[in-house]
Order: C-alpha cells, then structure tokens, then sequence
C-alpha cells in the first residue's frame, strides 16, 4: 500500500472514531431520532443526484436502509442519548463482527473456523468485561441497547453481503434515502412533535457542525475513501486499519469530552480488540462441493463488509 493510501485508510479510521464525540455533542441539540433522520437526509441530499442509479437491487437498498439505518444507528443515538459513553460506545459496537459472523453462518452458510471460535469467545469476553465496568459507573441498559445497535450492524453486514455493491460510495447514499422518513415518524410518536420543533428552531452553527460531519464526514467521505481503498487493495490489507475506529473513539472523547477510562476499560478494550480482529481476519469455510466437504472462503472486496459509526 502507498504512504498516501495508507494515510488515507489512517484517516478514514479517524474520521469515524472521532464521529462519536460528535455524535455526542449533536445529541445536546437534537433528539436522538431526529438527528439520525437528519443525519441520513444530509448524507442523502444532494449526494443522491450526482452518484448515479442504484446499482443493486431496491430490495436490498431498502432491507439494508431499514437494518443499518434505522434500526442500529436509531439505537446507537437513543443508548448514547440514555448516557451509554462515546468512548465505549466506539468500542462496544466493534462486537457487530461476532454478530456478522454468527449471522452469516446461519443465512450464508459460513462455517466458523477454530481461529474465528476463539476471536468471538475472547471479544464476547471483552464485552463482558465493559459490562461490568459499566454496570458499577453507568447505565447498563444503554449500554444493551447499543449492544442491540451492534446486532443489527452485523444483520445489516450480512444483507450487504448479499447485495455485493460494486461502489461503495453509490450504495451508501442510495441507502441512506430510506431511513429518513421512518426515522422521523418514529421521533414525531416517541420525542413528540414540540421537542422535534424545539429543536429545528434552536438549530446554530454547532447543530450544524455535527450534522455535516456526521453525514458528509463519517458517511459520504468515509464510505466513499473504503470503498476507493478496496477497489485498489485486497480487503485483508484494508480492513485491519478498521480496528483503529476504538483507539480514536476512546481517545476523541477522553481528550474533548473528559471521559475517563478505568483499567477495567483498558482490558476490555484490548480483549475485545483482538478477539474482534481473529473473528474478522481469519479465514473462514463455506459448504460446498462433494459431499459438502468445507472449501475456505474467499470473497472479493466489494463484498466486504464496511466499517462505519
């Protein structure tokens, strides 16, 4: 890989690392729900008139907009918004790889090897190591429902999977059209419309900033650098540099919102880590053949999955 890709892929990590103290910040001036309605719309608008046509199926589009949209980020901002930490937050969804690989065994077929076995049990391990750093400091069940958002990344994986888009960027955007409306109808029946207007008349320049970074920042430009990156290197180069996402979360919101990490965290971040690195690097088996003898899994880049907060 260039220094200049390199630096890219370094960046890209950044950027949404980073997105959780900004989501952290946005939520002082929206409701969880609306915000990511507004999220999706701004990533959405004017993006959708300069990608070009879906390149994938509408089904797919819409299971994944529903999955990844509204169900993990509208959980991921309503944990956050319950008091559920940005730090944690950037490490906790990174157990959405054990997810995926449990999913895909189910509905692709994927047979988990040794290696990928031991990588979720020591991440399932990390995980409960920040619970129960979290249950003694903070609400435990924020911290369940962004463990609920990570599920539904991992369903939301698995479906991408299948709908193998050739440009990132395109299937991003076009996914991002369909959790605006649901979103927002879910925040008219559960925030109620007076917070929503409240909101949308107290918008400032600060609102602003965590809308753009969050939708042209962490989604378009962030989807978009991936997708480039994986069109140019085997998905084994590229995804490691996915794992820095935790180490720049857990940082931004220690250096700019003062959370603390206990060693507790510390430990949980580094088992979970690692263990989600083996589970996600390893080589994986799929059926097939005579007999239906497992054959290793190769998958070419653009149906890997991507790595986004």
């Amino acid at each position: 890989m260039r220094p200049s890709h390199l630096l890219l892929a370094v960046l890209v990590a950044a950027v949404w690392g980073v997105n959780f103290t900004v989501i952290e910040i946005g939520l002082d001036h929206f409701p969880p729900l609306l915000f990511s309605a507004l999220r999706f719309l701004v990533a959405a608008l004017p993006a959708v008139f300069f990608v070009g046509r879906p390149k994938v199926a509408w089904k797919w589009i819409v299971a994944v907009g529903l999955a990844l949209g509204v169900a993990k980020f509208g959980l991921l901002f309503i944990g956050m918004d319950a008091g559920m930490p940005a730090g944690l937050s950037s490490l906790v969804l990174q157990i959405q790889a054990v997810f995926t690989a449990l999913f895909a065994a189910v509905a692709l077929g994927e047979r988990p090897t040794g290696i990928r076995l031991l990588g979720m049990l020591i991440a399932l391990t990390g995980i409960g190591a920040a619970a129960v750093d979290e249950g003694a400091s903070g609400p435990l069940g924020a911290f369940l429902v962004v463990i609920a958002a990570a599920a539904c990344w991992g369903l939301s994986n698995v479906l991408t999977r299948k709908a193998a888009p050739p440009d990132a960027l395109n299937w991003m955007v076009w996914v991002s059209t369909v959790p605006v409306l649901p979103l927002l109808l879910l925040s008219l029946l559960t925030e109620g419309p007076s917070a929503d207007l409240a909101a949308l008349r107290g918008f400032d320049w600060a609102g602003a900033g965590t809308l753009l970074y969050v939708a042209w920042g962490a989604t378009v430009f962030g989807f978009g650098a991936w997708g480039w990156l994986l069109r140019r290197h085997p998905a084994s180069t590229v995804a490691p540099f996915s794992l820095l996402v935790p180490v720049f979360g857990m940082s931004a919101a220690a250096l700019f919102l003062g959370e603390s990490v206990s060693p507790l965290r510390w430990c949980a971040a580094v088992l979970l880590v690692g263990g989600v690195a083996l589970t996600t690097l390893a080589p994986g088996r799929r059926r097939g053949g005579a007999g239906g003898e497992l054959r290793p899994e190769v998958r070419p880049a653009s149906e890997r999955t991507l790595t986004e907060a």
